[in-house]
């Protein structure tokens, strides 16, 4: 059975940061596709930041350009969303994800990717 468990979310104010983490196991991250992705209230969920194997470059939603990190510790099955200079914009549940299937990074869509993290809620707000 594949699990993933998000932590990290919590209230910030604007221009703070936040680090989520996801720990995945019953799957090995090591050269899959891994993504973070967000659902804000009434929106649809979007793909944030996306990578398809543990070279290739990232994708990322314009909006988070240089300000999210993704990064993965494959001895560990984990990855990592380091988020910095948040703004309201960002407050939304975030969702970790992975999957076997193999497709490019730029493929930040959810119905490319199959395991699913329960999410875990940050909020920007002063």
């Amino acid at each position: 059975q594949v699990q993933l468990v998000e932590s990290g979310g919590g209230l910030v104010h604007p221009g703070g940061s936040l680090r989520l983490s996801c720990v995945v196991s019953g799957f090995s991250l090591d050269a899959n596709p891994i993504g973070w992705f967000r659902q804000a209230p009434g929106k649809e969920r979007e793909g944030v930041a996306c990578v398809a194997n543990n070279d290739g470059p990232a994708y990322y939603l314009d909006s988070v350009k240089g300000r999210f990190t993704l990064s993965r510790d494959n001895a560990k099955n984990t990855m990592y969303l380091q988020m910095n200079m948040l703004n309201s914009e960002d407050t939304a549940v975030y969702f970790c994800a992975t999957t076997p299937r193999t497709h490019s990074a730029t493929a930040c869509v959810p119905n490319a990717y199959n395991y699913w993290g329960q999410g875990t809620q940050a909020t920007v707000s002063s």
